[in-house]
């Protein structure tokens, strides 16, 4: 019975706030776009439509997307509550080609949006080790929502500043070849949660 009330009060409270939902599936019928819109926010996701150049970055030569740890190749969230928004970009590239080669070129294409800096998780590697904007490897704890940290077992690079972050990891690196994501993050200005006080 608790399981047939959980529809009927989300369609009320649909209907009551005038929530609007969209999903658009591509040709194996598996969900592709989803939005959903309120009065009081929304939500957009975009899966398997997104690239390097949309984040501002350059495909590394020969590097083919893949569907990394998941069955999304890409993805492209925002979500919006009034003036609170956040936007997260990523894609998942392969290529033959070693880690280090992809750590080189992609330091040099990050340039562009500032210092960078090499992470091994939440460890410097070298120097910097914070962008000038203050953008650091460490996660900042739960009192804080802008540092994205690069996985304990991986290397990455970081630029930008804690609201504003672009950055690369390297996903699998082996005789094979490397699997690495590009991120793209935007953070709300009042780096706060909804509904969480300032």
């Amino acid at each position: 019975m608790k399981f047939k009330a959980v529809p009927i009060a989300v369609f009320a409270l649909m209907v009551v706030t005038g929530c609007r939902v969209q999903v658009d599936n591509d040709k194996n019928g598996q969900e592709k776009n989803v939005k959903v819109d309120t009065p009081l926010g929304a939500m957009h996701v975009q899966t398997n439509n997104t690239s390097a150049a949309d984040m501002g970055l350059p495909v590394y030569p020969g590097a083919k997307v893949t569907s990394g740890d998941g069955d999304s190749k890409s993805a492209d969230v925002h979500v919006g509550v009034g003036p609170w928004q956040l936007r997260v970009k990523v894609v998942n590239y392969q290529t033959q080609d070693s880690e280090d080669k992809v750590i080189d070129f992609y330091r040099k294409a990050l340039g562009r949006y500032g210092d960078v800096i090499e992470c091994r998780g939440s460890k410097p590697v070298g120097t910097p080790t914070a962008t000038r904007e203050g953008l650091t490897c460490e996660d900042k704890g739960s009192s804080h929502h802008n540092q994205v940290q690069i996985s304990s077992d991986r290397v990455g690079l970081k630029a930008g500043s804690e609201r504003r972050q672009h950055l690369m990891e390297i996903k699998r690196s082996g005789v094979n070849g490397t699997d690495f994501t590009l991120v793209a993050l935007e953070l709300p200005g009042d780096m706060e949660s909804p509904g969480e006080s300032q």
